[in-house]
């Protein structure tokens, strides 16, 4: 049974550090390997729960992202990648984290990239040990959005197209990423919607596909983080991603062919739902 968005949104505390808000999650024993969960748009950490049961000697660390499950929203309010990276900042300051492993999922696969070139820079103070990425937009130039998105951020219609938005619409469109290998889970995506929803956050899902132009805008500067990195890698990939499927974990395995690469055929979009066990298996090997 999934995680419902109550009892996972429960588990939360508001910390506010260096000008940011956001909501965090501690999970496991805090003497366990730690990692850092990263989530996906249009989701949160909760996207984590499955995989997190799987490790229950590890500690799990995540935020909400600004303007996403249970982290403050409000119309019109500061949102970027370099904001969600400075959350990220802030819950390891508030955890006193010294070193972790970073576990990265669509719009997060942006922020481990910022958080990889801040390393690069050595204005990063926590020691990243690893990063196990999925499905994400690395290389913005094919990154495939959706037809959704694609509505959402239509400078004309996608204010008014977020705040017609109801559970059976985003449903539908969760439903078109997901791949074969096991039914669309219902209840996890009743609780990402949940999670969006919250505080009204459903109408700001426009707002809240910035990261799209912010991947454009340091496309140069993220690339080279990851492909420059020497931290230890792998990819959890479900190829059957539309958006960010075969085709974009292909030209990694051009750019970076020492990478540990772990293609799953039957996963679509959602490695943490689809395939939690082979996600868990990559966080033990590397933490």
């Amino acid at each position: 049974m999934s995680t419902s968005w109550e009892a996972w949104r429960a588990a939360s505390t508001i910390i506010g550090r260096g000008g940011v808000t956001v909501a965090a999650y501690d999970v496991g024993p805090v003497d366990g390997p730690p990692y850092t969960f990263l989530h996906g748009y249009p989701s949160a950490s909760i996207d984590i729960a499955a995989v997190a049961a799987r490790l229950p000697d590890h500690r799990m660390l995540a935020v909400d992202f600004p303007g996403f499950g249970a982290s403050p929203k409000a119309p019109g309010m500061e949102l970027s990648i370099h904001r969600a990276a400075d959350a990220v900042e802030a819950l390891w300051a508030d955890r006193s984290v010294a070193s972790t492993l970073v576990v990265a999922h669509d719009y997060g696969v942006s922020v481990a990239q910022e958080l990889l070139a801040r390393c690069a820079e050595g204005t990063q103070p926590v020691e990243l040990t690893a990063v196990v990425w999925m499905n994400g937009g690395l290389y913005p130039d094919i990154h495939r959005p959706t037809l959704g998105q694609e509505l959402l951020l239509d400078p004309e219609q996608g204010a008014a197209l977020a705040a017609a938005m109801d559970e059976e619409m985003f449903a539908g469109g969760i439903a078109g990423t997901w791949g074969t290998r096991v039914p669309l889970d219902a209840e996890a995506v009743h609780a990402m919607w949940c999670s969006m929803d919250e505080s009204g956050g459903a109408h700001l899902m426009h707002e809240l596909l910035h990261y799209l132009a912010d991947r454009r805008t340091h496309a140069d500067r993220w690339r080279s983080a990851l492909e420059t990195s020497d931290l230890p890698i792998e990819f959890v990939w479900g190829d059957l991603d539309p958006v960010s499927g075969a085709h974009m974990i292909a030209r990694v395995e051009e750019r970076i062919p020492t990478a540990a690469v772990h293609r799953l055929p039957d996963v679509g979009h959602w490695p943490p739902l689809e395939a939690p066990d082979e996600v868990a298996a990559a966080i033990r090997r590397l933490c």
